[in-house]
């Protein structure tokens, strides 16, 4: 069975789970990415995920998943694809699918280069920026109208070395203000998912 065959093999059934938000954070698995800038949509879905108790363990659709409940009751899937960061759409459809959960309560988390380490922005819709997970998630989709929560990694890196620069840990000046980033996001998907996009844009927007 080739690798893909085994990443989106149906393995053990569905959580019992009627999901009413779906949160995936973007990133690349493996070790050697753990840390690294192109891996915060990873960090913050298991900062979550560590506040509300679970772990994604379970397998499902090419994606580590686990099921959770807010504290208001709004049951959640938090999911990371394990597909690596520029084919996560497959694994999101898939689960949106599976599931039933529209669009408008999907919110992908990821790494942006265009805002500040530190900075956090909610959107309804727009393009990619050039954010190559996104755009597979659009292409996958079909549409650029889902929700998005974009955390800065900031751009400090000399032409040529984008790539170096994402696959790369913070530095030391720059790691206690994407710690913090990483837990205020983990902080704004539960908010959109309980309050709604508007109210998570009006609270986290602002900062």
């Amino acid at each position: 069975m080739g690798l893909l065959s085994r990443l989106f093999s149906r393995g053990p059934a569905a959580p019992a789970a009627s999901p009413e938000a779906l949160l995936v954070g973007l990133g690349n698995p493996g070790p050697q990415y753990a840390g690294t800038r192109h891996n915060v949509g990873f960090a913050a879905i298991d900062r979550l995920a560590d506040a509300l108790g679970v772990a994604l363990t379970a397998r499902l659709d090419g994606a580590l998943i686990a099921t959770a409940h807010a504290p208001d009751g709004t049951e959640l899937l938090l999911a990371k694809p394990q597909t690596f960061m520029n084919r996560s759409g497959g694994p999101t459809t898939a689960l949106m699918e599976r599931y039933g959960v529209p669009p408008d309560r999907l919110l992908v988390v990821y790494d942006d280069l265009a805002l500040d380490v530190g900075a956090l922005r909610l959107r309804p819709k727009g393009g990619a920026g050039g954010h190559n997970g996104l755009q597979d998630v659009a292409d996958a989709l079909g549409s650029t109208e889902f929700p998005r929560l974009r955390i800065g990694v900031g751009n400090s890196f000399a032409p040529g070395q984008q790539v170096d620069y994402v696959l790369s840990p913070f530095s030391d000046e720059q790691r206690d203000a994407a710690a913090d980033a990483v837990s205020l996001a983990a902080d704004a998907a539960l908010a959109f998912a309980q309050d709604g996009l508007q109210a998570a844009m009006n609270r986290f927007n602002r900062r």
